[in-house]
């Protein structure tokens, strides 16, 4: 019994047994790290109207807004000053009416009995006329005015999160400075590679990202065409891309090209004593060779490793 036990053991682990692969050149594509940068699509800053105080500031960084949503209300003192200027003079032309329409009617009244002339009275109607007149342009006057106060509202332009808030409640500004900005439209990694790489890459191209220790694929979805420093800079999609940190950096692989290469099975490669083993047939049996090896490759969902020296194309390897 024990025989036998033996027996069945030495076939199972004969080489005759294993399979053999005779080697050829596998193309093998070229990968180049670089690494990318986590962006907004769209990086638009909320920008204050006027000049003024920064009376009320509703967000701070890592906020999210609304589009329209109110972020900043900006107080400047000189426009309140004049609506109350202005508020003024129209009461006081008011009152200028309310006398010149009284003295219209008591001359249209005269003219009726003949004691006055008729031109007494168009004098009379241009005096009410140019009365109006002033109050209107002195009310469009304040119309300005109190859209200039409404203008110190400052709103979101559109959704999305809020990456910087350069000032301070109670900050003095100016006409056109940013209240804060506003990332939206979606988040992507932005790559900049040299410039000897661009004739490899081609919008929709996959590549592979190293976030948090993990793999995750992703493709160029935008090659923009100008160059800038000898880089080519490239937009990447990823589905499920980390945007806690705005910026941030992350290890990206892109196709940059294809090789030849020599592949074997992982399992057709040996270990001892610190010295890779690659098992071929000969003419005398089964020898073993000693192998360099390069780095791993997934080809067509198996594993497999490039050996860079120790064995030639048309080899037949035995891979366990």
């Amino acid at each position: 019994m024990r025989a036998f036990l033996l027996i069945t053991s030495l076939l199972a682990s004969s080489p005759l047994l294993a399979e053999t692969i005779t080697l050829e050149p596998i193309p093998v594509t070229e990968w180049k790290s670089v690494y990318g940068r986590v962006e907004a699509r769209e990086t638009v800053p909320a920008r204050a109207r006027i000049g003024g105080i920064v009376q009320s500031l509703s967000v701070s960084e890592g906020d999210t807004v609304t589009a329209g949503q109110e972020i900043a209300v900006i107080h400047d003192d000189k426009i309140a000053f004049q609506i109350a200027a202005l508020d003024a003079q129209i009461s006081s032309l008011k009152a200028q009416l309310a006398t010149a329409e009284t003295e219209l009617e008591r001359g249209q009244a005269l003219v009726e009995r003949g004691v006055a002339t008729a031109q007494r009275l168009d004098q009379l109607r241009t005096s009410v006329d140019i009365v109006r007149g002033q109050i209107a342009s002195t009310e469009a006057q304040r119309d300005i005015a109190a859209q200039q106060a409404a203008e110190g509202r400052v709103f979101a332009p559109g959704a999305g999160l809020v990456l910087t808030v350069p000032v301070t409640l109670g900050a003095v500004i100016l006409p056109g400075e940013a209240i804060a900005t506003i990332g939206g439209g979606g988040f992507f990694l932005r790559l900049a590679v040299p410039e000897r790489h661009a004739a490899a890459l081609t919008e929709g191209a996959e590549i592979r990202i190293t976030s948090a220790g993990e793999a995750e694929a992703g493709r160029i979805a935008k090659l923009y065409p100008q160059i800038s420093n000898g880089r080519v800079v490239a937009d990447v999609e990823v589905e499920g891309l980390a945007t806690a940190f705005v910026d941030a950096r992350v290890l990206v692989q892109l196709p940059v090209g294809e090789r030849m290469a020599l592949l074997v099975p992982t399992s057709a490669v040996t270990t001892r004593s610190g010295l890779d083993f690659v098992a071929v047939e000969a003419a005398e049996g089964h020898a073993e060779r000693a192998v360099v090896l390069g780095e791993a490759v997934t080809k067509d969902g198996a594993e497999m490793i490039e050996v860079l020296s120790g064995l030639n194309a048309g080899d037949r390897v035995v891979a366990r």
